[in-house]
């Protein structure tokens, strides 16, 4: 196992840094449960750089966030952020920083000129200098020519610019981002950190900004690895990649698909991560050694390839290289027998149309998927993936076109086929006041399922989704990985034909992520066929085959290797799906500038 602790950078006096913790821990009582969030932390926040707080899901971040914002008080330990104390004087620091939640509070029936007027009176801003201040923020923002557009009516990707532009009207020191970048698609993604770096660079501003996307962490100056309310290190990224130099390896195989090698690898003693990359298998060993002589009683044909370790390396090796209590280690395996849509088309797409008034969100797409595949509906923000995903699961009515899911057709038989279908929303949409006990129940129940039957399922779940020590526990308090499993649950309780997975994923850590992803190729490979949305490209790595939607269209549709080679420029095949992903909409001439 990597050691898990990198020396933290430390050559910045107390009077010069930005923020910092000593010997902070914070507990809070849930359920009657003393839950320790923070412990002894201690850290020193540089100014005027980029810091990443990295960790995985309960590490403890955002209570750290909000400790620093002066939102709750700690237990013990001393708080100093831009050389106030944050414990003595709250409203001073408040008034000082600026501070983004993960659910910044935008107003959806005010305009973007409206919300910034709110957010500047609640702020002070002076009347004499909004304007200027307005102006830049803007043309920042890429939101200059959306002043009177509602709030609401506004992308993802773009009501996250607004929240930062919201919290920036009056420029603070210090810049506090909790995930801020969750849920938008890689080309908003990509404008918020060009806004972060401008901040950093033209303003002076010091940010600390939490992710649950690694390749983020990359992108900042310094990391704070977190884990259990503990610092585990403090250093440049690059610190922690060269601890796991020598362990990182591309795996192809000649013989098995993807999906196959990648389990087979998973499961070999001298393999600590798998994970799927393209037409390779990305490999972090256990240590490092000759890894061909390791696995060639596997495959002898097996092509293996050393490649640079990233900081997601180290960071999966260090916290899945211990025991993780939260890992679930059973396979999903469904009761009901043989898939009787084997060799069809599970889902057809005929010229699907759909308009909401004089809009035209979705433009005549059409699709097939096959049985026992995981097909991908990938776009930015506004794109219309959403709205096509909804008129399939049969939550959206059809404005025109023909679409069938399960031998059913949605404009005839949207009950039927809705009860051929599994869904698992982007939001956590069970019932949050009722135990997961209660849950179970009642999902079963309107799935149809009675007596013997619905008692065996609920017990199926409980044991297979690791949930009996939450059985009375309201959903709404779980962590969000137990959130995500109880979700996929419900989903599969009738063992449907078909699983609607809408960015299943959004803002849970790698470790959960894969252990996710691990189970819906189990599922695929018992014959369910699955349509899945993502924001996160390498996800996309993940499908059989996929689409790409703009402005409402089908821009491309293949498999990943297909949709590389056509759009990964200079490096083709060997592109990231995130730089054929933007390459594609770049070079749309349709698409919006502010998607």
């Amino acid at each position: 196992m990597t050691g898990p602790f990198v020396s933290p950078v430390s050559d910045s006096s107390p009077q010069s840094a930005a923020l910092t913790l000593e010997q902070v821990s914070k507990t809070f009582l849930v359920d009657k449960k003393r839950i320790t969030a923070l412990t002894g932390v201690s850290c020193t926040i540089r100014p005027q750089r980029v810091t990443g707080l990295i960790g995985p899901d309960g590490a403890g971040k955002t209570t750290l966030m909000r400790l620093c914002a002066g939102l709750l008080t700690p237990d013990q330990g001393r708080l100093t952020a831009l050389a106030i104390d944050v414990v003595r004087e709250p409203l001073k620091v408040q008034a000082s920083i600026g501070y983004m939640p993960q659910r910044f509070g935008l107003y959806e029936d005010l305009s973007v000129q409206e919300n910034m007027d709110l957010y500047a009176d609640l702020q002070g801003v002076a009347a004499a200098l909004r304007p200027e201040r307005y102006a830049q923020l803007l043309a920042m923002s890429g939101l200059e020519g959306f002043r009177r557009r509602l709030a609401g009516r506004l992308s993802g990707g773009m009501k996250q610019k607004l929240g930062l532009v919201c919290t920036l009207v009056r420029p603070p020191r210090l810049l506090l981002l909790d995930e801020p970048t969750v849920g938008v698609d890689p080309v908003s993604r990509r404008e918020l950190w060009e806004i972060v770096y401008h901040l950093v660079e033209a303003e002076g501003m010091s940010v600390l900004l939490s992710t649950a996307y690694l390749d983020e962490a990359e992108r900042c100056a310094e990391v704070v690895l977190m884990h259990h309310g503990q610092i585990l290190g403090h250093d440049q990224p690059e610190a922690f990649s060269r601890q796991v130099a020598g362990r990182t390896w591309l795996v192809r195989s000649p013989l098995l698909p993807k999906r196959t090698l990648q389990r087979e690898l998973s499961q070999h003693p001298a393999v600590l991560d798998a994970l799927i990359l393209g037409t390779a298998i990305r490999v972090v060993a256990q240590g490092q050694g000759d890894l061909q002589r390791e696995l060639a009683p596997l495959d002898p044909t097996l092509e293996i390839t050393a490649v640079a370790p990233r900081f997601e390396d180290y960071f999966v090796a260090t916290l899945k290289g211990g025991a993780r209590a939260t890992a679930l280690n059973n396979t999903i395996t469904l009761q009901r027998a043989g898939n009787r849509f084997a060799g069809q088309d599970v889902i057809t797409a005929d010229n699907l149309v759909r308009r909401f008034g004089d809009f035209l969100a979705v433009d005549r797409v059409s699709f097939r998927v096959h049985s026992g595949e995981i097909f991908g509906l990938l776009g930015a923000n506004g794109a219309g993936k959403t709205t096509t995903f909804r008129m399939l699961c049969g939550l959206l009515p059809i404005s025109g076109g023909h679409c069938t899911v399960a031998g059913l057709n949605l404009r005839t038989a949207a009950a039927a086929a809705r009860a051929r279908i599994g869904y698992m929303a982007q939001k956590f949409s069970l019932y949050g006041n009722l135990t997961v006990l209660q849950n179970l129940k009642f999902f079963s129940s309107a799935y149809g399922l009675q007596g013997a039957r619905r008692t065996a399922q609920i017990d199926w779940a409980l044991a297979t989704f690791d949930l009996e020590q939450f059985l009375s526990s309201e959903s709404q308090a779980l962590p969000l990985g137990f959130k995500q499993r109880l979700a996929l649950a419900v989903a599969l309780m009738h063992e449907p034909e078909v699983l609607f997975l809408d960015e299943p994923t959004s803002g849970v850590d790698p470790l959960a992520r894969r252990e996710f992803w691990t189970q819906i190729n189990s599922l695929a490979d018992q014959g369910v066929t699955v349509l899945v949305t993502t924001h996160f490209m390498e996800e996309a790595e993940y499908c059989d085959r996929l689409v790409i939607m703009a402005e409402g269209q089908v821009l491309a549709e293949g498999t990943p290797e297909d949709v590389k080679a056509r759009y990964g420029g200079a490096k083709g095949p060997e592109a990231t799906m995130e730089e054929a992903f933007i390459s594609l909409l770049e070079t749309n001439p349709q698409r919006s500038a502010a998607a």
